[in-house]
């Protein structure tokens, strides 16, 4: 390179980062000052709800009340952190700003009422709901937009819990599992120091947490091989925890879809079986935050870092209540809760293998979340910036073996896979989500078992008695027509913007608008290698997205319904490359299986 073009190119780096300065900075105090009002919220709630015992009745009604506006008012803030991720991921309609004093709002009636939840997921939403309107109000690049999120979510992190490193590395490394993308680091770093700052400004502190295992002896660093491998026990047993909180989290939320299709009921149900199990246990520790209780006698996360002090069944019990809460659609966040999963966890194992507990409560504190979030580097950073760098070898390695143990799951859907944890797991495609990760699993798992009970008919000793008549499927088939429309993704639907401006991406009001003309079927596809009108050849980024890639809109429905879609909505299409073929509509008559029964019941 030429001393111009080296000069040229410092010159570049120095104005984006003058950029960024101007940008993060403000949005980061903004992060910052938000976050201080809502931890000194929650900390009055929490102290109204020891002070007046009755205000857990009223969880049926807050619960009710919250989805209930979530639908009515701010259905696009629903999709909470996996939005946020999934707009860096692939940058389209923003994060509504809206999105902050309703998550704000609602978190903490959630811990007023009792609702065990937890902190990270309200100051992440607050962070990208705030990243995204400083990004509209700059009117910045979606590539910026993508690192302003990225950002924000550092900001949010490091300020409510003052673990300002920990807060970049885990916006770069929540993302995608098994690989960090570096271009946010600077301006995610300098948002998590300036939030960290201004929360901090406003007078507002966080929980000191202490290790007194070789506290007295000054010790610097120490390995000892024995303790180590009850670490690396203990880093198994963490993974494992943190697999079974995301899958049942997952597994629990489904399960309310199905027995209540209506939203607002569900946090109704889930009020009654946190009371109920409130009156069967004969306790309220497992509600709220559980940082700490004005009895001594409850299990607190304070509480597990006491030498003297085991718990075998406490971090069980607050998964449950945990579980039951978020899944229902309260709100808050899954960390803290995690905090004390792996808190009491660490104490029970350490009372099993007779290892220290209050380091084992702090290994366990910061690994059960790695686990769950598959972000072991923050976690590690986090658990030094917490308790020091006396312990980092064990802190690390329970971060790691929990991480790998914790196998492809999330409390994050959005999350997705960039490179799998081991070897044997490489017939997993490429950036899939974890979303549609799960769901192929169900499929498959769908389908071994069809597979199961089709051999398990063929084959029972039932048949010979009660033979099964196969009759043939029919086919009934029609003429209809497909549409593919060609755009770059960046290309927005004008006048669909929301406060500031803007607009929904024009693939995505085309689906919209698809679906309300009652189009049979209307997908996008994005591409990753190719032209498009005789252009130059375009290639998808390893870590940003190409925005110059073509984008195909599809649409299949009856060649009338398709004419009069592009007649209606000719402003959005002018310009576009429209293709249209003749396809075939099959329908595939299916005849039940019949046995000589069931022919026979019908002959009666």
């Amino acid at each position: 390179m030429t001393p111009i073009s080296i000069f040229g190119l410092r010159l570049q780096q120095i104005r984006s980062l003058a950029k960024w300065i101007v940008i993060v900075v403000p949005m980061a105090m903004a992060v910052g000052s938000v976050v201080a009002l809502f931890l000194w919220s929650l900390d009055r709630a929490t102290e109204l709800r020891f002070e007046f015992p009755w205000l857990i009745y009223f969880m049926p009604v807050a619960g009710f009340a919250m989805v209930w506006a979530y639908g009515k008012f701010a259905k696009a803030a629903e999709g909470g952190n996996n939005l946020i991720v999934d707009q860096i991921h692939e940058p389209g309609g923003g994060v509504p700003l809206r999105m902050a004093p309703f998550i704000l709002v609602t978190t903490v009636l959630t811990h007023l009422v009792g609702g065990s939840a937890g902190r990270e997921g309200t100051a992440v939403q607050l962070g990208g709901s705030l990243a995204s309107a400083f990004g509209k109000l700059f009117r910045l690049a979606p590539a910026d937009i993508r690192i302003l999120l990225m950002a924000g979510i550092a900001a949010g992190f490091g300020a409510v819990f003052g673990t300002p490193i920990a807060g970049a590395v885990f916006a770069l490394e929540v993302l995608t599992i098994g690989r960090i993308q570096y271009e946010a680091l600077l301006p995610s770093l300098l948002a998590a120091i300036v939030a960290d700052w201004t929360c901090h400004a406003w007078s507002i502190g966080h929980v000191q947490y202490s290790i007194v295992y070789l506290a007295a002896e000054g010790v610097g660093f120490h390995l000892d091989a024995l303790l180590m491998l009850k670490v690396v026990i203990a880093g198994v047993a963490f993974g494992i925890a943190a697999h079974f909180f995301a899958e049942l989290s997952h597994l629990a939320s489904s399960a309310y879809k199905a027995i209540l299709p209506y939203a607002p009921l569900r946090p109704v149900l889930a009020s009654a079986i946190l009371i109920g199990l409130v009156y069967v246990l004969g306790t309220r520790e497992y509600l709220g935050l559980g940082v700490w209780s004005p009895n001594p006698e409850d299990a607190t996360i304070l509480g597990f870092f006491r030498p003297d002090h085991v718990d075998y069944w406490s971090w069980a019990w607050k998964g449950l209540f945990t579980i039951v809460t978020l899944s229902a659609g309260f709100k808050g966040g899954e960390v803290t809760p995690l905090f004390f999963i792996g808190a009491a966890l660490g104490s029970a194992v350490a009372g099993v293998l007779g290892a220290p507990p209050d380091l084992f409560a702090a290994l366990g504190f910061v690994a059960v979340f790695a686990g769950a979030t598959n972000t072991p580097l923050a976690c590690m950073i986090m658990g030094i910036e917490l308790f020091g760098a006396t312990h980092s070898v064990y802190i690390a390695v329970a971060c790691f073996v929990a991480y790998l143990c914790s196998g492809h799951s999330s409390i994050y859907l959005s999350q997705r896979v960039g490179v799998p944890k081991t070897a044997a797991a490489n017939d997993i495609p490429p950036d899939i989500s974890v979303r549609h990760m799960r769901e192929m699993s169900a499929q498959a798992r769908g389908d071994l078992l069809a597979q199961v009970r089709l051999r398990s008919l063929r084959t029972t000793a039932n048949l010979a008695e009660r033979p099964i008549v196969m009759t043939s499927h029919k086919l009934s088939s029609r003429e209809i027509g497909m549409v593919r429309i060609y755009m770059k993704p960046r290309e927005k639907a004008h006048g669909t913007g929301g406060w500031f401006g803007g607009g929904r991406p024009l693939y995505r009001e085309l689906v919209v608008q698809a679906k309300a003309a009652g189009i049979m079927n209307a997908v996008a596809h994005r591409t990753h290698f190719g032209y498009s009108n005789s252009g130059k050849l375009q290639d998808e980024g390893f870590e940003i997205p190409n925005p110059d890639l073509t984008m195909c809109v599809e649409l299949i429905a009856d060649r009338a319904l398709l004419e009069e879609f592009c007649r209606t909505h000719g402003a959005l299409l002018k310009n576009k490359v429209i293709i249209y073929k003749h396809i075939e509509h099959w329908d595939v008559l299916d005849h039940a299986l019949k046995t000589e029964d069931a022919l026979s019941d019908t002959a009666r």
